[in-house]
């Protein structure tokens, strides 16, 4: 379950938010009857509900990516976003655009590539200087040596490359909100947990060690 209340049909007073209730759930109340046409729970739509500016305004934001007033190729924005997904950790964004991908035209073996993009020899010279860039954004948060950019430039207009820039730091935004929220596939328990020790055991989880070195002298 995510970590906020979803609102259901019947408290939704707000039209812009029933329009795409409407849209994406047809006449269920999806708070009750979740799921959406491309396999997901539904709630990331749900839980934002709650409050309808910021509903409209993120919903919105898909609409200026995919706006044909964009000057960038569509197929890089899909790996900046794709990246960005994979990058912070964020199973629903990386699934949901492993299927955009596939849409834009890239192979199954693009697709599979991302998690490992660095050493894969499937991408072109402006794929690999988009990932790049895109890891930059993400995962050094915004440190961007001299030589990653200007690769990208060799490519890129300025106008592309903040459209680009623009898009993969909001796709990073909702990864991290997706998991913080534990919304759609990313309602996930932490996997990074203490694994008990046997009952009996010595609480110097190193102690096996120094006594192995005492019993080589």
């Amino acid at each position: 379950m995510p970590r906020l209340r979803e609102i259901p049909r019947s408290e939704v007073t707000d039209e812009y938010v029933l329009a795409l209730y409407k849209t994406l759930f047809g006449d269920r109340d999806p708070a009750a009857e979740p799921g959406t046409a491309t396999g997901t729970p539904g709630n990331w739509w749900t839980v934002f509900a709650q409050v309808p500016d910021a509903f409209k305004h993120t919903t919105e934001g898909f609409g200026f990516y995919r706006s044909p007033n964009r000057k960038l190729d569509p197929k890089l924005r899909e790996l900046g976003q794709i990246r960005a997904g994979y990058a912070v950790g964020s199973q629903f964004v990386y699934s949901q655009h492993s299927k955009a991908m596939r849409f834009e035209g890239y192979s199954e073996e693009q697709v599979k590539a991302i998690p490992n993009w660095s050493t894969a020899d499937c991408f072109d010279e402006v794929e690999r200087a988009v990932l790049a860039y895109t890891d930059c954004l993400v995962l050094e948060r915004g440190r961007v040596p001299d030589g990653v950019f200007d690769a990208l430039k060799k490519h890129l207009s300025e106008v592309e490359i903040i459209e680009l820039t623009y898009i993969t730091c909001t796709y990073m935004m909702h990864a991290v909100m997706s998991r913080a929220l534990r919304l759609e596939f990313d309602d996930v328990d932490e996997r990074v947990v203490e694994i008990p020790a046997p009952e009996g055991a010595m609480a110097d989880v190193m102690g096996m060690v120094d006594k192995r070195k005492d019993a080589n002298k």
